[in-house]
């Protein structure tokens, strides 16, 4: 399991920095095509502080897009201490802990490293799990922390989401352009030209970018977990239950989908292609299987 851990890492490396360089070429095309070579620089700075915000913040932003509320030990102690004895285990820093008020059955972590890092669940996973279930869902969720999961998709979000305020800056860069008068009204269809290459960045590589990512973590987070509690039926039986209970959530949002234990949407044919999770069946076969497969 640990070489697959070194190997998922090397990949995901690969893929961001893949990435990046397509975004510094979008940015050298521009200046290129413009004859305004500054303009690259200043593309490549904002992704770099769009993704620099997104990773200093992406706990408070994901808490925020949940309405995910920070619970205490006497607020909730059964979830509190699952949590706690999990990070007592792996001797990990205690996460700050919250409760999302939805019936749907569903967890999250997020966060920038260990120390500073966030873990979520619903009232409807609570309500459908048994101890040893929720154990297996928060042992996932703390090893989404444990291997830096979390700064890995943080910062994957981050990039996608740069690409596409920028797609959205160049359309309207253009649509000034184009009613404005001087030299300055040639550059309207270059920037609709570039646009529409950076919206079919962010709106289809961008997906197959995070789903690349995140669905071989998630295959590793449940190994992790299994690890961590010595008995992955438990986690295999949880994702049984979500698979015979799960529903969209009420504040479902396809940018965060990544960071939950279970698609918070429900996906069309088209979009299950993109898809940032494996799917239930494989991941509980291959639980099932955890002696020999990992």
């Amino acid at each position: 399991m640990y070489s697959a851990i070194a190997a998922n890492k090397r990949n995901t490396v690969l893929i961001i920095g893949l990435f990046v360089l397509l975004v510094g070429a979008l940015a050298t095309w521009l200046g290129y095509l413009t004859g305004y070579g500054s303009s690259a620089f200043l593309i490549i700075g904002f992704v770099a502080f769009y993704a620099l915000l997104q990773y200093f913040f992406a706990g408070s932003f994901a808490v925020a897009a949940s309405g995910a509320v920070q619970i205490t030990k006497a607020d909730n102690p059964r979830l509190w201490r699952v949590v706690e004895n999990l990070a007592i285990t792996e001797g990990m820093p205690m996460p700050k802990v919250y409760l999302i008020r939805d019936e749907a059955p569903n967890a999250f972590a997020s966060g920038r490293d260990p120390k500073n890092a966030v873990v979520a669940a619903t009232t409807g996973l609570l309500a459908i799990m048994d101890d040893k279930e929720l154990e297996g869902v928060m042992a996932h969720e703390m090893s989404h922390v444990k291997n830096y999961d979390i700064r890995v998709s943080t910062i994957v979000f981050g990039l996608v989401s740069a690409i596409g305020i920028i797609a959205d800056f160049f359309m309207r860069m253009a649509f000034y352009s184009s009613n404005s008068r001087g030299r300055d009204n040639n550059l309207g269809p270059i920037l609709i030209l570039v646009g529409i290459v950076a919206w079919i960045i962010a709106a289809l590589i961008g997906p197959i970018v995070s789903a690349a990512v995140s669905r071989q973590r998630e295959y590793l987070a449940d190994a992790s977990g299994a690890e961590i509690t010595r008995y992955p039926e438990g986690l295999a039986s949880a994702l049984g239950k979500l698979k015979q209970y799960g529903r969209p959530m009420r504040r479902a949002s396809s940018s965060m989908a990544h960071m939950y234990i279970s698609d918070p949407v429900k996906p069309s044919v088209a979009e299950r292609l993109f898809s940032t999770h494996p799917p239930l069946d494989a991941r509980i076969k291959r639980l099932m299987q955890i002696g020999s497969k990992f």
